[in-house]
């Protein structure tokens, strides 16, 4: 079972106590959440290969366009080598055939047949130059190394995982709150959010609601940004999420 699903297990498990104080008028109900980032992304090989290359290690920082992962090219690019000579070659003989033409000394068929062929030589060209891109694995985006999936020397096939990514930067708080508190919750509305962690308090800010209710624990998911200095915060951290009495609308 994943560490994603046990915590939404024990988030929902607060839903109830949540709903009671609620109900009761007493103090504001607190749910707990967790801290996720919106980049993040597990790279995949798009080639078989041998990893020849794995400039950073977990834990350590990239920035966009980096090369994350590099896989032994040298038969892609002898491909390439192979592409590009045959492109030449058919190149050549078109101009040579659009020469005979223009002089009355080829058929049209011919000539059509050489174009046909450059084409197809240009395109199995193309080809071999996108394989040998797919040699190095580039960073999407700013983040870090959560897990890298390979080691050096292993080979891989293609559409294998070679390393989970990360952005420590686009964070944002993923709450799991009673649906009830939808008759008074909205975007906008703050509340302050205490790491366990970091023992200490961020103060935050809703951002969005989530679109489905889950109908077994009636809870929906709630999200929000962070207000200030987020340099401590890293994705997987949880705390207790607090919403003072002024984010309430007044009970009926």
């Amino acid at each position: 079972m994943s560490l994603h699903r046990v915590l939404l297990m024990i988030l929902s498990g607060q839903l109830a106590l949540a709903g009671m104080a609620h109900a009761q008028g007493g103090l504001s109900p607190d749910v707990r959440g967790q801290v996720i980032t919106r980049d993040a992304a597990i790279l995949s090989s798009e080639i078989a290969g041998r990893i020849s290359a794995l400039p950073f290690r977990e834990g350590e920082k990239f920035a966009k366009g980096d090369e994350l992962v590099g896989i032994d090219c040298a038969s892609y690019r002898a491909k390439l080598d192979e592409a590009d000579a045959q492109m030449r070659r058919a190149e050549r003989k078109l101009q040579a055939f659009r020469v005979l033409d223009r002089r009355g000394a080829t058929g049209k068929a011919d000539l059509d047949l050489a174009e046909i062929d450059a084409d197809a030589a240009r395109a199995i060209r193309e080809t071999a130059a996108i394989d040998v891109s797919r040699c190095s694995i580039t960073a999407p985006f700013d983040g870090a190394v959560a897990e890298q999936k390979v080691k050096r020397h292993q080979y891989v096939t293609v559409g294998e995982p070679v390393i989970d990514i990360l952005s420590a930067e686009a964070l944002e708080l993923e709450l799991l709150a009673p649906s009830r508190w939808l008759s008074w919750l909205e975007i906008g509305s703050g509340f302050s959010m205490r790491i366990d962690e970091l023992e200490r308090g961020f103060p935050a800010v809703v951002t969005r609601l989530g679109a489905r209710i889950d109908p077994v624990s009636q809870s929906v998911k709630i999200y929000a940004r962070v207000e200030g200095d987020t340099v401590d915060l890293l994705p997987g951290m949880s705390g207790i999420a607090h919403f003072s009495g002024d984010s309430q609308a007044p009970a009926q």
